[in-house]
């Protein structure tokens, strides 16, 4: 849970400093396809596609999450946020390969619902499989994990770093590691005590 609100902050800072490639990418695209350069209009517009459709997939994300972490509890549907993050990823990562822009829009869409769902789900699980006495230290994981995200985005983000016009497609794939991360351990990990006492009726495996 704590590497899906990470996965948030980073995916929510990480798209600012590629800004002008990925314009300049956009550009270069639409000049093969068609034979002429898109007016300011249409690269502000795609940009903001770019941009805004991040909110789009988080709130189809949260509005899933209730009946997701109820159908398959709260450990299985944090697993299960890795495969839009990780889709996401390659999409994004791929998209100067493949020449298309419409897929860093695509990525930035499942991005979304992974941050969605992880950061919903992320603080019913904690509060939910916390000792009474650690809940409240407990609670704000989320939120220090997404201002931890924020800051390695933007170190990521810097020329010196992969802030540069040749490794912006490894910039916006990087939300992978997280997802990879919380796939491999998440399993690990109990699931929820309410979860099993009041949706699996388990009071057996909830003690």
């Amino acid at each position: 849970g704590i590497t899906g609100a990470f996965h948030y902050g980073l995916q929510v800072s990480i798209i600012n400093s590629p800004a002008e490639y990925i314009q300049s990418f956009i550009r270069e695209t639409w000049l093969k396809r068609f034979g002429s350069s898109p007016s300011a209009e249409m690269i502000t517009l795609m940009w903001s596609f770019i941009v805004s459709i991040y909110s789009i997939g988080g709130l189809l994300g949260s509005s899933s999450a209730g009946y997701l972490s109820v159908r398959f509890g709260r450990k299985k549907a944090m697993l299960f946020a890795n495969i839009p993050a990780l889709l996401g990823a390659a999409l994004m990562g791929l998209s100067r390969l493949c020449g298309s822009f419409e897929m860093i829009i695509a990525g930035r869409l499942f991005s979304g619902v992974c941050g969605g769902l992880a950061q919903n789900i992320h603080i019913m699980y904690a509060g939910e499989c916390a000792p009474r006495k650690l809940r409240g230290l407990i609670a704000i994981t989320a939120s220090i994990s997404i201002a931890t995200g924020k800051f390695l985005g933007f170190a990521l983000g810097l020329r010196e770093v992969l802030g540069v016009e040749a490794l912006w497609p490894i910039l916006l794939a990087a939300n992978a590691v997280p997802a990879l991360v919380q796939l491999f351990t998440l399993p690990f990990f109990p699931d929820s005590p309410r979860y099993l006492l009041i949706d699996q009726k388990d009071k057996e495996g909830c003690i």
